[in-house]
């Protein structure tokens, strides 16, 4: 009987086993002298075996650096995040704060990894909270902010370039049908909340903000009972996914219930599938919230169904709020172990505020994923978006890899593409600005490259402008394909 295979375990999805510091690292070209800071990317990467039913988003977090210094790369290091279910796997005395793990949800963060107030923080969404790493990204512990982060966090935060605050939309199934918008000081503080009632529990991943507005996409992928029961007892499944259906979405789950939920097997990593599933009778819709606002004075627009992980970025425009962003068709409605229901595009909504409508309009008919802008821009107009082009193939189709980038001008309308040749596997990249005060689009893309011919990951220096490789730091392994990552200069 054949085994079953899972492609989010295969070729670059794989995991690494082993982790590393390197301090001696061959760099082809130069490095520009302006980059001094980490580069910081996370991923998903199993450290105990997992079945086949594996979903990408499940794994141990692993967070990847590369420190970058007066034209040269002083170090590479790789390190699980250490919850207390990654200390027992490798053999380590728990050692992370209990009382700072929101519910019982002890999740070793995957998806993005930050530096805010001088800390450096690895994030994950759902309902658990952030854990703080040193500068070597040794794993501190459990983090909420000094006391003052009420329950989970977000991974996609956005940080307002002239306050330099953190603003974030959280969601967790236990707090029936709300969803919690929050901003973080420059202290590292929350110092304001905001529960925003929605349709039920849905999935949501990211968020968008202008100068004046905070956007929430709410849309059909929301919690599964059916799903989150299989991590029960068999003889309690069909009685946890009853009282699941009659709760979740409906009613606040108290802490207490939903730690022992979590102590049964549904939370932990590498445990298998995601608690979150295609809805088609959900409605799909994008609220529009005031940014000094209440849930009373959210403004929600219908669209067509669908799905988003990632907007490239927003502004306002007069009495619009324009979005750009890459929109799934559906999501986990036939592939349940990770983001592939047919490749994203690059479209535009205009939601037009005295109309009471939005426009809906494609830019780009590619798949592309894992947008990025200048973050000196979020919130406001930007004219240079950075994509990750899959082709004509969902994130995970097999045989499949991001093959290249995509460099739009949304103001020419204008797109410019660069391809890595065969054998190389694309990540996100991401812009760092020459200067403070540099032009946009004024300096380097940074991101990990996997050549499958030799097994080994490079981190990639390029131009933004032309798209044209300035260095390249070739790695001594490989870093799997992750989510996302975060400059963080050294000041």
């Amino acid at each position: 009987m054949a085994v079953p295979t899972n492609p989010y375990l295969e070729g670059d999805f794989a995991p690494v086993h082993e982790e590393r510091t390197d301090t001696v690292l061959d760099t082809e070209g130069r490095l520009p002298e302006f980059l001094d800071g980490r580069y910081l990317r996370i991923g998903p990467n199993p450290i105990s075996a997992v079945p086949a039913t594996y979903h990408w988003f499940m794994g141990t977090g692993m967070v990847h650096g590369v420190r970058v210094r007066d034209g040269r790369a002083e170090w590479y290091r790789n390190r699980f995040v250490r919850s207390a279910s990654v200390q027992k796997a490798l053999g380590e005395k728990a050692s992370s704060p209990k009382d700072r793990v929101y519910a019982g949800f002890d999740f070793s963060p995957n998806t993005h990894v930050i530096g805010h107030a001088g800390r450096t923080f690895a994030l994950v969404e759902g309902g658990a909270r952030p854990y703080e790493l040193t500068f070597d990204l040794d794993t501190i512990g459990s983090c909420d902010f000094d006391g003052t982060l009420p329950g989970g966090y977000t991974a996609h935060p956005l940080r307002d370039p002239e306050t330099g605050e953190l603003h974030a939309v959280s969601y967790f199934f236990g707090w029936a049908n709300t969803v919690q918008y929050s901003v973080l000081g420059v202290d590292g503080r929350v110092r304001r909340t905001v529960d925003i009632e929605v349709n039920g529990s849905p999935m949501m991943h990211a968020f968008s903000l202008t100068e004046r507005h905070v956007v929430l996409y709410d849309l059909p992928v929301t919690f599964d009972p059916a799903k989150a029961a299989r991590s029960a007892p068999p003889l309690f499944r069909k009685a946890t996914e009853r009282v699941m259906a009659r709760t979740i979405g409906r009613r606040r789950v108290p802490d207490r219930l939903v730690a022992m939920m979590m102590a049964t097997g549904g939370a932990g990593n590498d445990r298998g599938s995601l608690p979150y599933s295609w809805d088609p009778t959900y409605p799909a819709r994008i609220g529009v919230m005031p940014r000094q606002g209440s849930s009373a004075d959210v403004r929600w627009f219908e669209i067509e169904p669908c799905y988003v992980y990632h907007p490239l970025g927003a502004y306002d425009d007069g009495d619009r709020v324009v979005l750009d962003v890459a929109r799934h068709p559906q999501m986990f409605a036939t592939e349940h172990r990770g983001p592939n229901e047919g490749p994203p595009t690059l479209d535009r909504w205009s939601v037009d505020l005295p109309a009471g409508k939005v426009i809906e309009e494609r830019l780009d008919d590619r798949g592309l994923e894992f947008p990025r802008i200048d973050e000196r821009l979020i919130g406001r107009r930007h004219r240079f978006g950075y994509a990750v082009d899959f082709g004509d193939a969902g994130i995970g189709d097999e045989g499949a890899t991001a093959h290249g980038l995509v460099k739009h001008d949304l103001v020419a309308g204008t797109s410019q593409a660069r391809s890595f040749g065969p054998g190389n596997e694309v990540d996100e990249f991401l812009f760092v600005p020459r200067a403070a005060d540099a032009p946009e689009d004024d300096g380097a893309l940074v991101g990990f490259v996997y050549d499958r011919t030799t097994g080994r990951s490079d981190l990639l220096v390029l131009d933004a402008r032309t798209l044209q490789t300035v260095a390249a730091v070739h790695l001594p392994g490989r870093v799997p394909h992750g989510f996302h990552g975060s400059w963080v200069p050294a000041a």
